[in-house]
């Protein structure tokens, strides 16, 4: 049984997190983007060149601080173990197309969390996709769904992803000219650096320590009808909502919202695509982040697939605008679901 102290702590990390979205926002990011884990994550891709679509390029300090946050609280509370070797090509492909999911939606988890509480119902649709995407991959875990095993590995793969964020912290700080940086769009708008990466190291550290999960809190209340993980994005919801009430800046409907588009069907179905994907993988990209800065090498496979992800979705048309989805990302989703699925059946435990 959950103890009111471990509702109170996830409870109050939740209402933190929305907080610094908001002050994020505040200083600089783009509007209901304080936080996006798939948004950062391919303005990272475009920062180190991996694509050259000119309006989100940036390496967001959030995402290198969400990793050392972890890893400095997994150090702390003695809860860094490495360990990996589980089917690292399958966590790979489902990080890619848990990307192309939530390009298709223009956001996260977190995001989604976010938008709704800056008032943008383009997000519903987006919750309700992700919640049935969840749904389905239940039926993957109660059919006996498993990946391999994963085994102690030696120390230095923990601390291999963490290492890659010391070194895109330096460049950024130290040799920027190595990088590229938006002139315009999404990219362009940011919060100055240190702020950014406090506000990361913050997150980074509560969501180790309460294993802060938006997958998990409904995968949790699906199968156990446990609530613990879903109160912690209930209070980023309502801290985003007070807060963009407080500032005025809380405005309802569909048409207008900032880096989201009103194709309701697509924003769901790309939805689908991350809530399916992510149960597989045992966490959303929040997760799988703070994972990989807490020595799991698994996760930092997934990492790299949501990276690569990223940056292909934007060298072939995939991820969607302001101005909606494209063809080809369309085909990219159904593509993404039958891959998802495919390896969600033909990793069932045959003796289950």
């Amino acid at each position: 049984m959950v103890k009111w102290k471990d509702h109170g702590s996830i409870v109050l990390s939740g209402l933190i997190v929305g907080v610094a979205a908001i002050v994020l926002v505040l200083l600089g990011n783009p509007a209901n983007m304080g936080f996006c884990i798939a948004c950062f994550l391919r303005d990272i891709a475009g920062g180190v060149k991996l694509h050259t679509a000119p309006i989100v390029q940036y390496v967001r300090p959030e995402i290198i601080g969400l990793v050392l946050g972890a890893l400095i609280m997994a150090l702390a509370g003695k809860e860094f173990h490495v360990r990996g070797g589980s089917s690292p090509m399958a966590r790979f492909v489902l990080g890619f197309c848990v990307m192309v999911g939530a390009l298709m939606f223009l956001g996260c988890p977190l995001r989604m969390v976010i938008r709704l509480g800056g008032g943008d119902g383009n997000a519903l649709f987006g919750l309700v996709g992700f919640a049935l995407g969840i749904f389905v991959g239940t039926l993957f875990l109660r059919a006996g769904f498993t990946l391999k095993k994963s085994t102690p590995q030696p120390k230095v793969e923990g601390f291999l992803m963490p290492a890659v964020a010391v070194g895109l912290l330096l460049l950024l700080v130290g040799v920027p000219s190595l990088l590229a940086f938006s002139e315009s769009g999404p990219g362009s708008m940011r919060a100055p650096i240190a702020a950014a990466l406090i506000a990361g190291l913050v997150v980074g550290a509560l969501a180790q320590k309460t294993r802060l999960c938006m997958v998990g809190g409904i995968r949790d209340a699906l199968l156990f009808r446990d609530f613990h993980l879903l109160s912690g994005f209930v209070a980023i919801f309502v801290a985003v909502l007070v807060g963009n009430l407080i500032l005025g800046s809380f405005n309802p409907g569909f048409a207008g919202q900032p880096v989201a588009h009103t194709d309701g069907l697509w924003n769901l179905l790309g939805m689908v695509l991350v809530g399916i994907g992510s149960v597989l993988l045992g966490g959303c990209p929040l997760r799988q982040l703070i994972l990989a800065g807490s020595g799991n090498s698994d996760s930092s496979m997934a990492v790299l697939g949501m990276v690569v992800g990223a940056a292909f979705c934007h060298n072939f048309g995939l991820a969607s605008s302001a101005d909606g989805p494209t063809a080809y990302g369309k085909i990219a989703v159904i593509l993404g679901l039958v891959v998802v699925c495919a390896i969600g059946g033909l990793n069932l435990n045959k003796q289950k």
